[in-house]
């Protein structure tokens, strides 16, 4: 994406009238409930139409449940209309959501506890500034939880991972949703490259990937740091997410 159209984005979401949300007063204690409300398609129905949605929501309810008493720092990669962060601020009561993603003139809602920045994470220099300005304003230096819900190009899945994994803390976990997506489409199969799914695989078995992206010295450092993967079906036939939990 050329500067111009960043640039022009930015502003129209500075310019915006969003909704503010920390004094809705939303009446449920239910994370689904949260994501449905807000208009997230990680809940069981889509708002609009109440058809099935991905419904990752009891997933998430079960991994997030540690974090529920505990000052929580989420690093969002692709909020789109800031749904799924809105839910989390009302779910994750000490938190903090940082939300990466290149079109912020969609985001509609506001809260002191959601930090919105428009980049291309594939802009290292911007988003490496952007990150020393939230460690620096918020005294962090890593995040407890990174969501990869972004473009699902195979190309942008991996260089995600390779870059925003080691900014995961210990016990952390980082989420990747519809990681599935360029096995099944061949616009998001963007990369001569192994599917994400099969590198997960190889993680997990403590096995070496062929990757031009992620070198066998840092695919080291991963296996080495990581606890657990889990990967769990979700609700639609494109429905995937992978849960990868650090030691």
């Amino acid at each position: 994406m050329n500067l111009f159209s960043l640039f022009k984005r930015n502003l129209i979401y500075q310019f915006k009238n969003k909704i503010p949300i920390d004094d809705d007063n939303v009446k449920t204690h239910s994370l689904d409930e949260l994501f449905h409300h807000y208009g997230s398609d990680k809940a069981n129905l889509f708002i609009e139409t109440q058809k099935k949605s991905h419904g990752y929501s009891i997933f998430y309810k079960k991994k997030l449940e540690k974090f529920k008493s505990l000052n929580t720092n989420i690093l969002e990669i692709g909020s789109y209309s800031g749904a799924s962060a809105a839910a989390f601020s009302k779910y994750l009561p000490k938190s903090n959501i940082f939300c990466f993603d290149i079109n912020i003139s969609n985001f509609k809602y506001k809260s002191n506890k959601i930090h919105v920045f428009g980049l291309d994470i594939n802009n290292k220099n911007k988003v490496n500034k952007i990150l020393n300005q939230i460690f620096l304003k918020f005294s962090i230096k890593e995040f407890d939880i990174i969501i990869d819900d972004g473009s699902h190009n195979l190309s942008d899945i991996f260089y995600g991972f390779q870059f925003f994994f080691k900014f995961l803390k210990k016990n952390g976990l980082y989420v990747v949703e519809d990681f599935k997506f360029p096995n099944y489409y061949n616009n998001n199969n963007d990369i001569n490259h192994i599917f994400f799914d099969e590198f997960l695989k190889n993680l997990k078995n403590k096995k070496i990937s062929n990757s031009n992206i992620i070198s066998q010295k840092e695919q080291i450092n991963i296996i080495d740091s990581i606890k657990n993967i889990e990967i769990f079906k979700g609700n639609l036939e494109n429905s995937d997410i992978s849960f990868i939990s650090k030691v």
